[in-house]
């Protein structure tokens, strides 16, 4: 029987992303690392080049290990491991125990404006027969509501596009907002992480914090 896991690594594990300030070398070794802590093929691993935009790609292993231009991933397809690397932005996690379907979801800000979630929620229901029902979904370590301000003008925004519930005093709640995005296709089977990147504790990175931080990962895979 196919098992469907997650990971998320720490500032403990190391910086995951190249686009940052680091050495080729170095995430190259970190990522090796976290792929024998959790036994997944490293070879294998797709990852994406995140723009803050919606696009969403459904993955296989014809696909190159770096997807460009991309903030979700989905597949179906067994052992491969798909990655979203994040340090604030909501790293989101879904999955289809009934049809075996996973997918990773870089929700920053942008992104969340731009239903990025609710737009793989349905790829998953329309391209690969997924039921809203089935899906899980967990919202992993980010910037929270406690921390997350924003200008007036991304405050009338989201007030406008999402309702005044998701804003107080300029502070955002994205989470809220993923979660409405994904109720409002009957999807309800939903776990939060208590965790703010910037407040709660120093696991994982946070932009917020330090401009020049790391990333930290959610690797999905089905077993």
């Amino acid at each position: 029987m196919d098992t469907i896991l997650k990971f998320t690594s720490t500032k403990k594990d190391g910086n995951m992303a190249y686009h940052v300030n680091d050495v080729k070398s170095t995430v190259d070794k970190n990522r090796l690392k976290l792929s024998q802590k959790y036994n997944f093929d490293i070879s294998k691993l797709r990852y994406m080049n995140q723009i803050h935009g919606e696009n969403i790609k459904i993955v296989d292993f014809e696909s190159p290990l770096l997807i460009d231009n991309c903030d979700a991933l989905i597949t179906k397809e067994k052992n491969l491991p798909i990655m979203v690397m994040v340090a604030d932005c909501i790293p989101i996690f879904l999955s289809d125990e009934n049809k075996k379907v996973i997918a990773v979801v870089h929700a920053g800000r942008n992104s969340t404006f731009l239903s990025i979630v609710q737009k793989t929620a349905l790829k998953m229901i329309e391209e690969l027969d997924c039921k809203g029902k089935d899906i899980s979904v967990y919202l992993g370590p980010s910037i929270q509501k406690c921390c997350y301000e924003v200008s007036e003008e991304l405050e009338n925004i989201a007030i406008k596009s999402f309702g005044k519930e998701f804003c107080q005093n300029r502070y955002l709640d994205l989470q809220g907002i993923n979660i409405k995005q994904l109720n409002d296709i009957g999807i309800f089977n939903i776990e939060v992480s208590n965790v703010c990147t910037k407040c709660t504790n120093d696991s994982f990175f946070s932009y917020r914090k330090d401009k020049s931080c790391g990333r930290f990962s959610i690797v999905g895979i089905i077993k």
